[in-house]
């Protein structure tokens, strides 16, 4: 990242003698970290490519361009980049490309702005490099992922029933194991699962995790526990947050009961429950949900 800053791309030699760009952390030969660092051209070599006819927010460009893997002069190995080809037909396997830097370049994967059709054999001068500052430690990324689904006739129905404040799973017919939330068929014996069974909000704690590693948009501040929890008269558990206790109290056969959010915040969602609480009962017996792990 500091040689990008200098406008200069680096890889890593491995025990095998290929290149590898970007430069890997560990070798995938012998596990070992790189020997050393080298330099490879500013241009390259399309391997193959693929065209985002309509770019999203956050892509390297606003307007229609080709994702590619690049393998660059002086590399064994492709990376992936953008390639600002101005239309599909212009993007074909094997044709030649170089970088096109950013105006100001910060020691990130994007002072490469994308890269450009380049006809020649070595690419031309660009930018001229400029001396490393600083080393870079820190890079920061913005990470957006936005879903979209569809529920089947069965999520549906179970959805809700949350904004009721119940909890229904369903009852497969041929081993009666009870599902929540329900799949609308029988993961064991493959058939219908039709009949619907409430469930009282309150279970075990199966198995359970520790967080504490904090992240941005964390709603519980660490440590905290992330647990599997298995409501009574359900066969397969679902995971919650427990709360109400230590962390170091939360344990496997724990009793636990659910703590809804106020009604007016219900909605069609598993987050009308906050979290989970320990009820001060006896821990059920490991014999009671070995089986639901």
């Amino acid at each position: 990242m500091t040689a990008l800053a200098g406008r200069r791309i680096l890889g890593a030699r491995g025990a095998d003698g290929r290149v590898h760009v970007p430069p890997f952390e560990y070798d995938p030969v012998t596990g070992e970290p790189p020997a050393g660092l080298v330099e490879v051209g500013s241009a390259g070599t399309v391997t193959t490519w693929s065209w985002a006819g309509r770019p999203v927010d956050g892509q390297p460009l606003d307007y229609p361009f080709a994702w590619a893997l690049i393998r660059l002069d002086g590399a064994d190995t492709a990376m992936l980049h953008a390639v600002d080809a101005g239309t599909a037909t212009a993007m074909r396997t094997g044709m030649r490309v170089r970088a096109r830097w950013a105006d100001s370049t910060v020691g990130h994967i994007r002072d490469i702005a994308c890269f450009e059709p380049w006809p020649g054999a070595v690419a031309p001068p660009g930018p001229a490099a400029e001396p490393a500052g600083e080393p870079v430690t820190m890079v920061t990324t913005p990470v957006r992922l936005r879903y979209e689904h569809t529920t089947s006739r069965e999520e549906s129905a179970y959805l809700q029933r949350l904004a009721e404040g119940r909890l229904v799973g369903q009852r497969c017919p041929a081993c009666g194991k009870v599902y929540i939330p329900p799949r609308g068929a029988c993961p064991t014996d493959g058939v219908p699962t039709a009949e619907e069974v409430e469930l009282p909000d309150t279970g075990i704690v199966t198995t359970f995790c520790v967080v504490n590693v904090p992240f941005p948009g964390q709603r519980v501040k660490p440590p905290y526990v992330a647990a599997a929890v298995l409501l009574d008269g359900a066969d397969i558990p679902f995971q919650h947050l427990i709360l109400g206790c230590e962390p170091s109290e939360v344990r496997m056969g724990m009793r636990v009961a659910a703590v809804w959010k106020p009604r007016e915040q219900w909605g069609t969602t598993a987050e009308n429950i906050d979290h989970f609480r320990p009820t001060g009962e006896p821990d059920a017996p490991y014999e009671s949900y070995a089986h639901h792990l």
